[in-house]
C-alpha cells in the first residue's frame, strides 16, 4: 500500500477528510467511510490516477452523505457520559483530585465508573481502565476455551482494529479488540471462542463452526448482535489510529 494522500471533500457544504490510497492488490475503486474517524477512505488500483479517484468520490457524494448521517452518535469519555461495560450502562463520574485512592485511579461503584485525577486526564484514564478490564475478561475466557480444545495460546494482545473483533495467527497468537468489553458477555464469549477455535481449524470450514457451537451455545445470537450493534462500539471515546490485525477474523 502506497502512502496516504488526504484532501478535503465537500459533502453537502461540509468538509470531510478524504484519504486516497493506492494498492497493487486493488482491482477496482473501493470507497468506504471509516466510522471511527468519520473519514472517507478511497482505495485506488495502481492504474487509476488520483484525479480519477477524486472524480469518483465526488460522484458518490450522496452515498457518502447517507453513510455519515447513519453513523451512531459518538460518545466521548467525559463526565456524565454513559458507557456500557459488558453491555450494562455505567455513568462516568469524576472524583475530586486528592480523594482517597484505595481502589486505584478508576473503579466501579453503584452503576458508575468513578474516575480520579485532573480533568485533563479523564478520558485517558477511562480508556486505560476499559482496556484493563477487557484483558481481565478476555484472558481467562481464552484460557478456558483453549483447555477445552486442548490447544495452547502463544500470546494474547489487545488492539483497536477497524474491521475485526479478533484474529488468530498460524503460530497461535490471539488478538482482540478492546471494545469487546462494551458488548454483552455472551458476545464477548462468542468472539473469544471463535478465535480460539481457529487454533484447531484455521479456516471457516463446517467443522470450525461445529467447534464454535460446541464452545458457546448462542453463537448465532452473538453474530446477529454484532451485525446490528457493532458499529456503535466504535463510536465510544476519541478515535484512534486505525489498526487491522492479521490472521483469521
Amino acid at each position: 500500500m502506497a502512502a496516504v494522500s488526504e484532501i478535503m471533500l465537500d459533502i453537502g457544504g461540509t468538509s470531510v477528510p478524504l484519504e486516497m490510497r493506492t494498492s497493487e492488490r486493488a482491482r477496482r475503486l473501493l470507497l468506504r467511510v471509516d466510522q471511527r474517524r468519520e473519514v472517507v477512505v478511497l482505495t485506488l488500483p495502481t492504474r487509476v490516477s488520483k484525479r480519477e479517484g477524486l472524480s469518483f468520490a465526488r460522484g458518490n457524494a450522496g452515498w457518502i452523505a447517507a453513510r455519515l448521517a447513519s453513523l451512531p452518535p459518538r460518545v466521548d469519555f467525559v463526565p456524565g457520559a454513559r458507557v456500557p461495560l459488558l453491555g450494562v450502562a455505567h455513568e462516568l463520574t469524576p472524583v475530586a483530585p486528592g480523594a482517597r485512592r484505595r481502589r486505584g485511579a478508576v473503579w466501579i461503584e453503584d452503576g458508575t465508573i468513578q474516575v480520579t485525577g485532573e480533568p485533563a486526564h479523564f478520558a485517558r484514564r477511562v480508556s486505560d481502565f476499559l482496556r484493563s478490564r477487557a484483558r481481565a475478561e478476555i484472558a481467562p475466557r481464552a484460557e478456558r476455551f483453549a483447555r477445552q480444545t486442548e490447544k495452547d495460546i502463544r500470546g494474547l494482545t489487545l488492539r483497536d482494529p477497524a474491521s475485526r473483533w479478533g484474529s488468530c495467527s498460524p503460530r497461535g497468537d490471539l488478538s482482540f479488540s478492546w471494545r469487546l468489553i462494551l458488548a454483552p458477555a455472551f458476545v464477548l464469549d462468542y468472539v473469544v471462542a471463535h478465535e480460539v477455535a481457529h487454533l484447531s481449524v484455521f479456516s471457516h470450514a463446517p467443522r470450525f463452526w461445529a467447534l464454535v457451537d460446541r464452545l458457546v451455545p448462542d453463537a448465532d445470537e452473538a453474530r446477529h448482535w454484532l451485525k446490528r450493534n457493532g458499529a456503535a462500539l466504535h463510536r465510544y471515546g476519541a478515535p484512534e489510529r486505525a489498526e487491522d490485525g492479521q490472521g483469521e477474523d
